[in-house]
């Protein structure tokens, strides 16, 4: 079954282009289209789509706050979002992952990451810009102390292989693959990093490697 996909963008230029792009590609489908992030959100509770792509400004409600009310620590059964924005900022990026996005690529990533952004959002996994999340580390790895909260249960020595290959934006068959491990070994990994950091996804495994400093900057 196809990947169903709700874009949302104030340009109807951008909006129709991004549509056409992921219609043409396999296994993914545009089911609606809103010009603003009220309208998204309204359209994505309604056909809860597999997958939301929000432009982060637009009026009135943009696509952070949808971000958030689709995708937030509240929220009891979260859509999975795509943030896709012109704009390449650090607080953008962090207020974005923050709010639940499960990935954040600037519109000039191409078509191939693009789509690969769709399918491992859909998946449950996370995509960032190379280049955002290569400098995101730089930051974070420079800043203060670390203020997240430390598991309580010690994360083993393949746990913290894993964490840096997902806060690197690996996806699982890439990790399987650079640790010589199977697929399913992976998703065992992810499950209890979840766990033992209290984390509802990737995404905010990836914050938590972050805020700790665990993973070093490039």
């Amino acid at each position: 079954m196809s990947i169903r996909v709700v874009v949302a963008d104030d340009q109807e230029i951008v909006r129709t282009g991004l549509t056409m792009i992921l219609n043409s590609q396999p296994g993914i489908e545009v089911i609606g289209q809103a010009a603003n992030g009220r309208r998204a959100v309204e359209l994505a509770r309604h056909l809860r789509p597999d997958v939301c792509l929000f432009d982060i400004r637009m009026p009135g409600v943009d696509g952070i706050a949808a971000t958030r009310a689709l995708a937030g620590p509240d929220v009891a059964d979260p859509l999975a979002v795509v943030v896709i924005t012109t704009f390449d900022l650090d607080e953008y990026v962090y207020a974005a992952l923050r709010a639940g996005a499960r990935g954040f690529l600037l519109k000039d990533a191409g078509t191939a990451m693009l789509a690969q952004a769709v399918h491992a959002a859909a998946d449950g996994e996370a995509l960032i810009a190379p280049s955002i999340t290569a400098r995101l580390l730089r930051t974070f790895a420079n800043s203060g102390p670390a203020a997240a909260t430390q598991p309580v249960d010690p994360l083993t020595d393949r746990e913290e292989q894993v964490l840096g290959a997902v806060a690197r934006g690996r996806t699982n068959a890439e990790i399987a693959a650079e640790l010589h491990i199977t697929l399913s070994t992976v998703k065992t990994h992810v499950t209890s990093l979840m766990n033992k950091l209290g984390a509802r996804n990737r995404v905010e495994i990836v914050i938590w490697a972050y805020e700790t400093h665990r993973v070093a900057g490039r």
